[in-house]
């Protein structure tokens, strides 16, 4: 209950100091992944820190420009889950942002049997050919 209330008041804190301009994409699949993110946390009251959750933590973390933070959240969801899609994704992603390529490669080595469409978009992205979400 404790780390509940303490990711709820984190992720708080960080979406209430950024404020963002109306009309950008990026910026409403933030806020609608913030949502997302503290829906998953208040509904999971026995257990909040599910890779899911924590994906989302990452994601809306990262999307705000906290890179550190983000990747401890996606980090701490592949302990629950190594193979987890989006967030093998999400930090192949943060780590080409962060220029740490080979991390990124890896990443796309884990989805690579996966046949999903994320293997595709980590490996453009990597590739330069796409941006990040």
């Amino acid at each position: 209950m404790i780390k509940k209330i303490i990711l709820i008041l984190f992720i708080s804190t960080l979406f209430i100091g950024n404020s963002f301009a109306a009309g950008s994409s990026d910026e409403s699949k933030t806020k609608t992944d913030y949502d997302k993110a503290v829906s998953l946390i208040k509904s999971n009251e026995d257990k909040p820190l599910q890779a899911d959750t924590l994906n989302y933590l990452g994601f809306t973390t990262r999307k705000l420009g906290d890179f550190e933070n983000g990747e401890k959240y996606y980090l701490l969801g592949l302990e629950i889950d190594p193979t987890h899609v989006g967030i093998n994704e999400y930090l192949g992603e943060l780590y080409v942002a962060t220029q740490r390529i080979d991390l990124a490669n890896k990443r796309l080595d884990v989805l690579k049997n996966c046949y999903c469409e994320e293997y595709q978009e980590l490996k453009e992205i990597i590739d330069g050919t796409k941006t990040t979400k």
